[in-house]
């Protein structure tokens, strides 16, 4: 339903995204995860007609946005970051008007009867938009994309801001209505992508550096450590050791704590402290502390862009 095909986008001499390729089918619900600024909210709006690309294509059940945008926009329901919601309106007032703008073939009451069902707006329909919860206007703003009940979904982190009650009712809807559509939703957050998708794009500064399950990435989280251990002895010889190919580590020295001690930043593939202790104690020198640190999406990030450029 959706197809990405050499994807770039310049803003004046910067490159935003480069050179992006993939695909969602119906029923699938793929999450685009990248930290900010990695090009997630550009790659939507292209997608949904809202932005020209530098180069390349996106096909919309074959058609192209750019050659036959009206058409292709048909089957698309867009939700942004920030819903574009008319406050001063209620609830029922801001659908009608987004039904009169879309010009469904639908029958008006019954069509937005249902969505109101489907988002939870059917107790609030009277409120001001406004005068709603940021988890409400959230909803208004995912049922004015559902009016016309399209094929495809591109929701902009649709759960940003949210408190963790609303995040688990938007999730569940997300899951939910992706069951029959094709899904392409953004977030910064792993395990908010693991709890939704069959599938993950990771971005990192425009690069797509992965698309595999969220089972797959997680996997590399799981096998990747990180650990500051405090060495004593000499920094030189210490990096000799640590260095060593059979270690296979990504090692670098951070200051000095105590007398002829030194902390070192370690990381490396599954549990490395059995190796490391080893190695240390074979060439004789002492390690006197080790503590985790947590891996951090942007350190996954460059692993995968660097094993994609190996």
């Amino acid at each position: 339903m959706i197809k990405v095909s050499g994807l770039t986008k310049f803003y004046g001499s910067r490159l935003a995204i480069d050179n992006i390729s993939f695909s969602v089918s119906a029923g699938e619900v793929v999450g685009l995860l990248g930290l900010n600024g990695a090009g997630k909210s550009t790659i939507m709006n292209i997608i949904a007609g809202c932005l020209s690309s530098s180069s390349g294509q996106v096909l919309i059940n074959g058609r192209s946005v750019e050659e036959e945008p009206d058409k292709a926009k048909q089957s698309i329901g867009y939700l942004p970051e920030i819903p574009p919601l008319y406050t001063d309106m209620k609830v029922d007032e801001y659908l009608a008007f987004v039904y009169d703008l879309k010009k469904p073939a639908q029958k008006r009451v019954a069509h937005l009867d249902e969505i109101r069902e489907k988002t939870g707006l059917t107790g609030v329909r009277g409120r001001l938009l406004k005068n709603l919860s940021k988890g409400y206007r959230q909803r208004a703003g995912l049922a004015a994309a559902l009016v016309g009940d399209p094929e495809i979904l591109i929701l902009d982190e649709p759960t940003a801001g949210l408190d963790p009650t609303q995040i688990i009712e938007i999730r569940k809807l997300i899951k939910d209505l992706g069951e029959k559509r094709a899904t392409l939703f953004s977030s910064h957050i792993l395990s908010e992508v693991e709890a939704v998708s069959s599938r993950v794009l990771v971005l990192n500064h425009g690069i797509l550096a992965a698309d595999d399950s969220p089972e797959n990435l997680a996997k590399a989280l799981r096998d990747y450590s990180r650990y500051v251990a405090v060495i004593e002895g000499d920094p030189r010889g210490v990096l000799a050791v640590l260095g060593e190919a059979e270690l296979n580590l990504e090692v670098k020295q951070l200051d000095a704590e105590g007398e002829n001690a030194w902390a070192y930043l370690l990381s490396g593939e599954g549990d490395i402290r059995r190796s490391v202790a080893k190695a240390l104690a074979g060439a004789g020198y002492l390690l006197l502390n080790t503590r985790q640190q947590d891996v951090s999406l942007e350190n996954i990030f460059l692993r995968l862009v660097a094993d994609k450029r190996e």
